[in-house]
């Protein structure tokens, strides 16, 4: 079983350019399969038919676990066999023809802008120090601005900002790159938190001969950057700080504002798909029906007639 996963990971890396989160993610799933055969102990993943696998999705459900879940884990069954088909390994794909629940697609939340415009104001006066309160305003001014995904941001090269930049260069999904351009408050957080960032670099490179880093937001940790979960975590607490619920605010729902805002002063649909580095338009979609709902709730809530 680690074997097939492991050739089929490394498929995935090497031919569809997948991002190390999904990898881990499938591997996950696949590891829950192969303990429920082995709990089982009718079965193994090499011998598996296709009522084992339904039997898995309906210990699934057993748990509890969300359909989305439930989707994404045989999602990444059929992935394996479907693989473990087209390399010989077995002689048939047990999980062809197994259908999965039905995905209800949620619409994604947002912010309005007035709490977005307080959540801004908020991250130039929580941080402990001044560096804090530049670094904190550059980064949810970039985030803002660009729409990147957590994982994009935080490990942004420091080349892609040197010379006060319009746009910037994001590495996204798979490798794949993309251009998003930069408004006029994120480039001077940006141009603000480059002269504290290279200061400090050069103080210490002077006093312990360290290395200047490659990213732009750099860290002691071992990625060398700061990571999602740290930034997950500080956006909550900024969310607070701006009297906010942080239940109702992450770095993901920072990026749905980015596209909502876009899309409800006019931006092309098509503008905003590149720019948050959707590779289906119907990714993008989405955001109509925000911008519907939303609509709908202002028309019941303030129209003369919507009680009648």
């Amino acid at each position: 079983m680690t074997a097939w996963i492991d050739r089929f990971l490394e498929a995935q890396a090497a031919e569809r350019g997948a991002a190390l989160n999904s990898l881990l993610a499938y591997r996950r799933d696949l590891e829950a399969y192969a303990a429920h055969l082995a709990h089982r102990g009718k079965a193994d993943v090499e011998t598996a038919r296709r009522a084992d696998v339904e039997g898995f999705l309906v210990a699934c459900e057993a748990e509890g676990l969300a359909a989305s879940t439930r989707a994404r884990r045989l999602a990444a069954v059929r992935g394996l066999y479907r693989f473990a088909y087209e390399e010989g390994l077995r002689a048939d794909d047990p999980a062809i023809r197994v259908t999965g629940p039905a995905r209800r697609k949620a619409l994604p939340k947002t912010m309005s802008e007035g709490d977005v415009d307080a959540l801004l104001a908020a991250a130039g006066t929580l941080g402990r120090t001044e560096a804090e309160r530049v670094r904190d305003a550059c980064l949810m001014q970039l985030l803002y601005a660009t729409g990147m995904r957590a994982s994009e941001l935080v490990s942004l090269p420091a080349s892609a900002a040197r010379g006060d930049p319009r746009m910037l260069l994001v590495r996204g999904k798979g490798g794949k790159e993309r251009m998003v351009p930069l408004s006029p408050p994120a480039r001077e957080a940006l141009v603000a938190w480059l002269g504290v960032r290279d200061a400090a670099e050069a103080q210490a490179r002077t006093a312990r001969g360290t290395p200047p880093s490659a990213f732009l937001f750099p860290s002691h940790g071992k990625a060398a950057h700061l990571t999602r979960i740290w930034f997950h975590g500080r956006v909550k607490a900024l969310a607070a700080a701006a009297g906010l619920d942080p239940a109702k605010v992450s770095p993901h729902v920072l990026r749905h504002a980015f596209a909502t805002h876009l899309l409800a002063g006019g931006a092309d649909l098509r503008a905003i798909q590149t720019m948050l580095g959707h590779s289906d338009i119907g990714t993008t979609e989405i955001y109509t029906h925000v911008l519907e709902s939303r609509l709908r709730e202002l028309v019941m809530t303030h129209h003369p007639m919507a009680g009648d």
